[in-house]
C-alpha cells in the first residue's frame, strides 16, 4: 500500500495486479472508493458506476468485487461490447469452485473461493454494473438478459408485507440457486468469562463486556463518543428511562469507525438523540466507569470511547482493526482459538432469541437488525429438548398414538 495524491485529496492505492482499488480521502473524514489503471488513471467505467454509491459502504464492497471480475475480463479478452450472459455464470463458477480448475485463477492468486455470501454480493454488483453499462447504450442485449423478474414468494411477502399482491420482484440470474440459511459461528461456552481472564486492560475488559451484552457490531463500538452514552436512568435525551446508549453514524471518526445503521440523529445543547438506542447491562456500566477512571487520558480533545492505551499514538482513537487484533490474541490466549468481534453479536441475538420464547421482534430491536425475517432466516431455529419437538417427532413416529 501506498499513498499519493490525487485532485487535492489524499489517496491510499490497494495494489490487486494491473488494477488496484483506490481510496480517497475527502474533507471532513468521508472517504470514497474507485478502481484505477496501474499507471493511475481512471477506470472510467468502473468510477462511473461505483459513484453511484458514494457515501456508502456497498461502494468499498463493490470496488473489491469488480476489481477481481475487471481482471478476469482482461485476461479473457472479453469486452463491456462482447461479454455474454454465459460468460458472467462462467466467472461465477470460477470465483465460487471449491477445486482450482488446471489452468487455476490466476488473477486471483492466494485468494480463497467466494461463499455462498460473497457470491450473492458479487452477483449483484455485476449484474448493477451491467445495466448501468447497459443504461448507457452499451451491451443492451446482456442489460435484458439481466433485468429479469419473478413473482414473490412466500418469504417475499413476509418481507415486504405484500400480503396477497402478484407484483413482479427482479431477479438476478448470476446468484446463487436453491434455498440458504446461514449459520452464525458463536462463541464456545464460557468464552466470555475465560476472556475477561485473560485480558489485561480495563478497556479491553470494557468491549468483552460491551461486544457481549450490547450486541455491538465492532465499528459501532468503536464509533461511540462519550456523548452518545446515557449511562444513567431517566437521562435527558428523554428516549428511553434505563442506561442506554446512542449508535450514530459519523463517516467522519478520526479512526474510520462507522455504524453501519443511518438512523437521523442529532446533538442539542450537548444532548444526543436519535440514532439506534440500545439498551445498557449493569455489567456494561460497572466497566465502563472502571476504564473511565483508570485508563482513559484527561483532555482527549477526540471524546470518543475507546483509546490507544500505549506507544506513540498513545490517547488517539482506538481503530477497529485494534480491537480485532486484542480479540484475537486474547482468545488464543484463553485457549479459544480466534475469536472474532461478530461472534459475541451472533451469541448475544441467538440468546435473545431463545430468551423471548422465539419472538423474533424482540431479537430484531435488541441486536438492532433491519428486519425480524432476517433475524428468523439467520439465527430461526428449535430446541431438540423442547417439549414441543419432542412430542412432535414422537407423533411422527407414532409413539403419541
Amino acid at each position: 500500500m501506498f499513498r499519493s495524491r490525487y485532485g487535492g485529496q489524499v489517496v491510499r492505492h490497494v495494489v490487486i495486479g494491473d488494477l488496484r482499488v483506490q481510496r480517497i480521502e475527502r474533507k471532513g473524514g468521508r472517504r470514497s472508493w474507485t478502481i484505477v489503471w496501474s499507471e493511475g488513471t481512471l477506470h472510467t467505467e468502473a468510477d462511473r458506476f461505483l459513484r453511484e454509491h458514494e457515501g456508502s459502504g456497498t461502494q468499498k464492497t463493490y470496488a473489491y468485487y469488480l476489481v477481481d471480475h475487471l481482471r478476469w475480463l482482461e485476461r479473457e479478452c472479453l469486452t463491456f461490447e462482447t461479454v455474454q450472459l454465459r460468460d458472467l455464470e462462467r466467472y461465477m463458477g470460477i470465483v465460487g469452485a471449491e477445486v482450482r480448475m488446471p489452468l487455476g485463477e490466476p488473477w486471483r492468486v492466494g485468494k480463497r473461493p467466494y461463499s455462498r455470501s460473497a457470491l450473492s454480493t458479487a452477483a449483484a454488483c455485476l449484474k448493477g454494473f451491467y445495466l448501468h453499462q447497459a443504461s448507457l447504450g452499451i451491451n443492451g442485449e446482456l442489460g435484458r438478459k439481466l433485468d429479469s423478474s419473478r413473482l414473490p414468494s412466500r418469504v417475499d411477502r413476509r418481507r415486504s408485507f405484500l400480503g396477497h399482491a402478484k407484483s413482479p420482484l427482479p431477479t438476478n440470474p448470476l446468484a446463487p440457486k436453491g434455498p440458504h440459511r446461514r449459520h452464525p459461528k458463536m462463541l464456545p461456552d464460557g468464552a466470555r468469562e475465560r476472556l475477561l481472564e485473560t485480558v489485561n486492560t480495563a478497556r479491553d475488559r470494557l468491549v468483552v463486556d460491551w461486544l457481549a451484552d450490547g450486541g455491538l457490531r465492532i465499528g459501532e463500538l468503536c464509533g461511540l463518543h462519550l456523548v452518545d452514552l446515557h449511562l444513567r436512568g431517566n437521562a435527558a435525551c428523554g428516549e428511553c428511562r434505563t442506561p442506554h446508549l446512542h449508535v450514530c453514524h459519523r463517516p467522519g471518526n478520526p479512526n474510520q469507525a462507522e455504524a453501519k445503521t443511518k438512523h437521523p440523529w442529532q446533538v442539542e445543547r450537548g444532548i444526543v438523540t436519535g440514532g439506534l438506542i440500545k439498551r445498557v447491562s449493569p455489567a456494561m456500566v460497572h466497566s465502563y466507569f472502571e476504564y473511565m477512571t483508570t485508563e482513559y487520558p484527561r483532555g482527549a480533545w477526540h471524546g470518543m470511547l475507546l483509546v490507544q492505551l500505549h506507544g506513540a499514538d498513545a490517547g488517539q482513537p482506538w481503530a477497529p482493526v485494534g480491537a480485532r487484533r486484542m480479540l484475537g490474541r486474547a482468545g488464543k490466549r484463553a485457549g479459544l482459538g480466534l475469536v472474532k468481534p461478530h461472534a459475541f453479536r451472533h451469541t448475544f441475538t441467538s440468546a435473545v432469541l431463545d430468551a423471548a420464547d422465539g419472538n423474533t421482534l424482540i431479537a430484531r430491536d435488541a441486536g438492532g437488525w433491519a428486519s425480524a425475517a432476517m433475524v428468523d432466516e439467520v439465527y430461526g431455529h428449535v430446541d431438540i429438548h423442547d417439549p414441543v419437538f419432542d412430542a412432535a417427532l414422537r407423533t411422527v413416529w407414532g409413539e403419541n398414538r
